[in-house]
Order: structure tokens, then C-alpha cells, then sequence
């Protein structure tokens, strides 16, 4: 009787193990399959118990419980990353600890846009605007708050009440891509990061302007002239040029740019009345550069200001022959020969 009565206790101990494996196993198992995928979001510092929880409620295991015995027998889940997830009911367990160990998570919704070489701050607002990217009247406003953006490069721009925007020039002209539904400062301040990465990137930077005796502002509003006035990319440091050798003879620039910066809408052609517009930015009633830049320079016409090429140019006029460059003039009387040679060519 003693024997039986040990075998029959050892195949209900065998019954019983066999049962709770069976269990465990059908709570391992997948869920039913489905092509609907569950979107869910782990948020920083859940843990593991948290996260087998969510699991279960988003219906892609079959137990809460059951995932962490799991996870603990297999020491995994410490590696788990948060973020938003997409999956299909009817993952494995090993599928699930691999997308959220490798932070496989959702793509995040973009938007690309581009600032063309020579924008103005309200050109960029209007376009932006437009395109649903940023709010004008925000955009506008924050161009004269530089308080509001951490960027070390724009805490040298000297306080001056003369400037129109204050960050004009200082938003670099580039194609961005930057999470869809960013604030309008998100946006200005990617803008004002790639600025400093860009004149990071010039060699020298500093002894050059020290050399030239310029500030940083100063070299921005020469590139903004250059930007303006050149189409043909080997001109820009020849203009540049000119651009010098005019300041250094006292002769007030006459750039039709500068008076074009202060109209609401650019003119195809400017009016002897729009050249006495009273201002610090119009260049044909004051000498020396504007206050500021006008618009953002490139890359190239930065380089070309801080590297002019040297000549004894004080003159150029654009060619109406379709090429978009210059006819350069040392003294007013050759000046005048390329006016006249120009508007032959039309």
C-alpha cells in the first residue's frame, strides 16, 4: 500500500508540472495574428514590469506576468528604450524584446523646407508662412530677439537701434528637416545652429577679420551686398573687391540692393525718387556699409568678403546680354562706357 500510495503522489506532482508547463506555454504563445498594427509609446524610465503591463493591455501578449518570468529567466529587458512602436499582434516574445532593445521605433513625421541664398528675414517669414512651417508675425518678431536663442556665435551682434531685424543675415540660407509640428523657434534656432556651424567651418576666421580689422557683423553685411548684387559665382570675391576699394576711398557705395532691402515689394527697377528713400541702409545717401546685413549670405559670398579679390575697380554694371555678370570700370568716365555698351546689348 506504502508503494502505491508514492506513486500515485509522483504522478500527481507529474499531472501538476505538466499543467502549469502547459499554462505557461499557452500564455507564451503569440496572440492571434492581425495586420492591424498597435502603435504604442514607452515612455522614459518605465521598467520592465511596467512595460510587460502596457504589453498586455495593448493586446500584444497574452500576459503581463508571464513576459517578465520570461524576461527575468532570460535576463533581458534592461536594455529596453523608449520611444513610439509599432507591431502587429501576433509578435513573438523574442521579436518584441528585440524591437524595444533596439529602440526600433517609428519613424518620426518630417518636414523639409529650403531658405534660398539671399533671403530677407520677412521673405523667409512669408515663404515659411506659407508653406505652413512657421508663424509669420512669430517669426518676425523673435528675428529681433536674439535673448531667445542659445546660440553663441549671434551674442556679439552690436545693439544698435538702426538694424531692421537683428538676426538679419544670421539665418543661414539651407534645406532643413526638422520634426513635423516644431515651433516657429525650433525652426529659427536650427537655422542659427547651422550659421555657427558654417562659419566654424572657415579656416582662420578670426586672424582674418583682425587682419581686415572687421567684426563678424560687419563681414556679414559685406557677404549680404555680394549676395545681392552677384549671379556668376567667379564675380563674387572680384565685387567684393570693389566693395573695399570704394569704403577705403570714401565714396559712398550706391549698391541698389540696399534700397531695394527697404521696399515692402522688390521693384524690377528702381526710380531716381526710390534712391533718396531716407535711411541708415540706403548706401546712395550715406557712406560706409549699413548697419546690417540685408539678407543671408551663402557660404561663398561669406568667403568672398573675407577674401576679396584685389583690383583697382571702383565701378561695375550688370550686362544686359542674358549673362547676369558685370562690366567692371576703374574711373566714372569707363563706368559710363559700360552703361552705354550694356544697354546696347539689350
Amino acid at each position: 500500500m506504502k508503494g502505491k500510495a508514492i506513486v500515485v503522489i509522483l504522478l500527481i506532482i507529474v499531472v501538476l508540472a505538466g499543467g502549469a508547463g502547459g499554462y505557461v506555454w499557452s500564455m507564451i504563445r503569440p496572440v492571434e495574428a492581425s495586420t492591424e498594427p498597435v502603435v504604442f509609446e514607452i515612455k522614459s524610465g518605465s521598467g520592465t514590469s511596467k512595460i510587460a503591463d502596457q504589453l498586455q493591455e495593448e493586446g500584444l501578449i497574452r500576459s503581463g506576468l508571464t513576459f517578465k518570468g520570461y524576461l527575468k529567466w532570460k535576463k533581458l529587458g534592461s536594455n529596453f528604450m523608449a520611444g513610439t512602436y509599432s507591431m502587429n499582434p501576433g509578435v513573438t516574445y523574442d521579436e518584441i524584446v528585440s524591437k524595444l532593445s533596439s529602440g526600433e521605433v517609428v519613424p518620426e513625421e518630417m518636414v523639409k523646407f529650403t531658405i534660398p541664398e539671399g533671403y530677407n528675414v520677412l521673405q523667409m517669414a512669408g515663404k515659411l508662412s506659407y508653406e505652413h512651417v512657421v508663424d509669420r508675425d512669430e517669426f518676425i518678431k523673435l528675428a529681433n530677439d536674439p535673448s531667445a536663442f542659445d546660440v553663441d556665435i549671434i551674442k556679439d551682434i552690436p545693439v544698435d537701434e538702426e538694424l531692421r531685424y537683428v538676426l538679419e543675415g544670421y539665418l543661414f540660407p539651407e534645406t532643413y528637416e526638422l520634426k513635423k509640428g516644431s515651433s516657429t523657434h525650433d525652426v529659427m534656432q536650427r537655422m542659427l545652429e547651422e550659421f555657427q556651424t558654417k562659419i566654424n567651418s572657415i579656416p582662420d576666421l578670426e586672424a582674418k577679420l583682425q587682419e581686415k580689422n572687421l567684426s563678424l557683423h560687419e563681414l556679414l553685411t559685406i557677404a549680404s551686398l555680394v549676395e545681392k548684387e552677384v549671379v556668376v559665382d567667379e564675380e563674387r570675391a572680384l565685387v567684393a573687391g570693389v566693395i573695399y576699394n570704394r569704403i577705403n576711398q570714401d565714396m559712398k557705395l550706391e549698391i541698389d540692393a540696399t534700397v531695394q532691402y527697404l521696399l515692402d515689394r522688390p521693384k524690377e527697377r528702381l526710380f531716381f525718387k526710390d534712391l533718396k528713400v531716407k535711411s541708415p541702409y540706403n548706401t546712395y545717401l550715406n557712406k560706409g556699409l549699413p548697419p546690417g546685413p540685408i539678407a543671408s549670405p551663402s557660404l561663398p559670398s561669406i568667403e568672398a568678403a573675407l577674401n576679396p579679390e584685389a583690383s583697382e575697380y571702383l565701378f561695375y554694371v550688370t550686362k544686359k546680354d542674358g549673362s547676369s555678370g558685370h562690366l567692371f570700370a576703374k574711373t566714372y568716365k569707363e563706368h559710363q562706357q559700360n552703361i552705354a555698351k550694356s544697354k546696347a546689348a539689350q
